[in-house]
């Protein structure tokens, strides 16, 4: 059916992601939806989404080549 909530959960989750930002550098951050990351381009680091939640955590974070 259109207009379920379901529908509109990814894009409303996508909007969440966008909102955040990076711990380290405070700048905005990338999502990547097929590694379920989010992407600091100025600290060169990855944030991963695990279960949906968003790891905010530099130590968890995988460094960018």
């Amino acid at each position: 059916m259109n207009g379920t909530p379901e529908s509109h959960s990814p894009a409303h989750d996508r909007k969440m992601l966008e909102a955040l930002v990076c711990p380290q550098t405070r700048t905005v951050l990338s999502y990547d939806a097929d590694r379920q990351e989010l992407i600091s381009r100025a600290a060169r680091l990855a944030y991963p989404i695990r279960n949906g939640i968003p790891i905010m955590l530099v130590d968890e974070a995988r460094q960018l080549d």
